[in-house]
């Protein structure tokens, strides 16, 4: 069916109509007709009424108050009449797959007229393909999951599994071998961190952060033990699975008593008397994807020290959600293992050695993190750039005020130098061994993500200074922010308290001190 043609209206003939029954109002160059909407109006019918507003250009208005999003919403589209003659709509938020133009709403790499050293044309593309899927496929099941609190839907989850997006967001690696990356866009061998990077900053720029975690974020952290440590066996009949959709995996390893302290788990595993089995025992905490993960990749206390096993969901395993500052849709979860018994064959790694495939699996995992706080920063820079040019104080924009400019300059040197360092160290993994990587990158990304958290934080608070008391509100104009200061701390936690991460950083550093080094 054509779309129906809009009634041309002149600004005198709108002014017409300017009484409560008969209230027509001109948004970016569109008429809409709020007669039968006035009592529905959730800031009351004064508002409309008004003699700035009833009749008039409300454009600069309504910005002041609402966000874009708003007009596009089916209910208020039909409120939509006509147009002004002579003028079209000029206004505009978010543009399914487009780069952003406010400036630093992008990292450099992809703003007009910059260079990097780091991209390809591949990671170009690579980037324009991910950016359209995430906003097609991913965005509107963010937004609604993140408020209503259910797990992801099963239809981005199958549609990421159809161009294999699960298999890539482990990085690069044998198990991308023989599949089809982004429908042909990206060959396997040419996979590299830095096409994964695009993926984890894409999907940050949902602006839900407990839905970030709820999409296979369990995954992310729980499936690379198997990888690296499981058997052949074991692998073929998990990793598939997982990479289909069609079941799920989290990472196991805090408990109420040991957090940071990975030692200190209490967690036990025997072997049964005839040795095929391991028993195990004990409990876990804030467990990401854990209300509705299949397979527990949990880190035991064993009689020859620590071991990971991959236990799979059956008798004896308990789960019970847990909630937290951010959505529901994470599947944060206490677990109770309560005398499960697991084949030994599902044991990854040498038994008594599980420190270290816990160890080898933090780089990866806290660089993802950093890659995701790097991108949030950004979109909270882009909120405050948008919202400090439209919002009007004291009878001027916002941005004329200089201790707004201020901040604004601090928060776009944090997000830029934030970026600058992780593209530095992603470029340097994309060159190392994962052994080398083990060897030389453990400080400098506990450093980065401790850096980047601290950042973050500083960021989430001036940003709410910024908006002010739609700063701390759930919905409209300021409902990111709130959203991003209200959940920024779980970067800051997960993976390594910033204070932990600082004194590796240090800790690291000093084994590679000179001892002769004198002043």
């Amino acid at each position: 069916m054509a779309a129906k043609e809009l009634k041309q209206f002149t600004l005198e003939e709108v002014a017409e109509h300017n009484k409560p029954d008969d209230l027509w109002v001109v948004i970016d160059a569109k008429v809409y007709n709020l007669s039968r909407f006035k009592d529905l109006h959730p800031g009351g019918i004064s508002v409309l009424t008004d003699g700035e507003i009833a009749g008039q250009d409300a454009t600069e208005a309504f910005y002041g108050l609402h966000r874009h999003e708003v007009l596009e919403r089916p209910q208020y589209q039909r409120l939509q009449i006509g147009i002004i003659h002579g003028e079209q709509p000029a206004i505009y938020s978010r543009i399914v797959g487009e780069i952003s133009d406010v400036p630093y709403a992008e990292p450099t790499w992809l703003s007009q007229g910059y260079h990097s050293p780091y991209y390809t044309e591949n990671h170009r593309k690579f980037q324009q393909a991910i950016r359209r899927f995430v906003d097609e496929f991913i965005y509107e099941d963010a937004q609604a999951r993140e408020e209503d609190g259910k797990r992801p839907s099963q239809s981005v989850i199958d549609n990421m599994a159809a161009v294999n997006l699960h298999a890539m967001r482990m990085g690069p690696g044998k198990h991308l071998q023989g599949l089809s990356l982004m429908d042909g866009l990206v060959k396997p061998e040419e996979f590299n961190y830095f096409h994964e990077l695009i993926i984890t900053q894409e999907i940050a720029r949902c602006g839900a952060r407990g839905y970030g975690d709820g999409l296979m974020g369990g995954k992310v952290i729980g499936l690379p033990p198997v990888l690296n440590f499981g058997s052949e066996a074991l692998k073929a009949r998990v990793v598939p699975e997982v990479f289909a959709g069609k079941k799920f995996i989290c990472l196991a390893i805090s408990e109420a008593q040991a957090g940071s302290d990975v030692m200190g788990l209490q967690t036990t595993a025997v072997k049964s008397e005839d040795g095929k089995e391991w028993i195990v025992n004990g409990t876990k905490k804030w467990i990401t994807n854990a209300t509705f993960a299949d397979y527990f990749t949990i880190g035991c206390k064993t009689e020859d020290g620590l071991t990971v096993i991959l236990v799979e969901r059956g008798p004896g395993v308990e789960t019970r959600q847990i909630k937290t500052s951010y959505s529901t849709t994470a599947g944060t979860a206490y677990i109770t293992f309560d005398n499960v018994r697991v084949p030994v064959e599902n044991t990854l790694g040498e038994e008594g050695r599980g420190i270290f495939v816990i160890l080898s699996n933090f780089n990866h995992e806290r660089w993802v993190m950093c890659c995701s706080s790097a991108r949030s920063q950004r979109s909270i820079v882009e909120e405050c750039l948008k919202w400090a040019t439209q919002r009007k104080a004291f009878g001027k924009p916002l941005i004329s005020q200089a201790v707004i400019r201020s901040k604004l300059a601090a928060m776009i040197a944090r997000t830029e130098s934030v970026q600058s360092w992780l593209e530095n160290i992603t470029y340097q993994m994309c060159h190392m061994t994962y052994k080398q990587q083990s060897q030389k990158l453990a400080g400098q990304i506990a450093f980065l993500k401790s850096y980047s958290t601290q950042c973050a934080q500083e960021t989430a608070k001036d940003a709410v200074q910024i908006f002010g008391g739609r700063g701390i509100t759930r919905t409209g104009m300021g409902r990111f922010i709130e959203h991003y200061h209200r959940t920024v701390t779980f970067d800051a936690l997960l993976g390594g308290a910033e204070d932990v991460l600082s004194d590796l950083g240090v800790r690291q550093a000093m084994r590679a001190m000179p001892k002769n080094a004198r002043l």
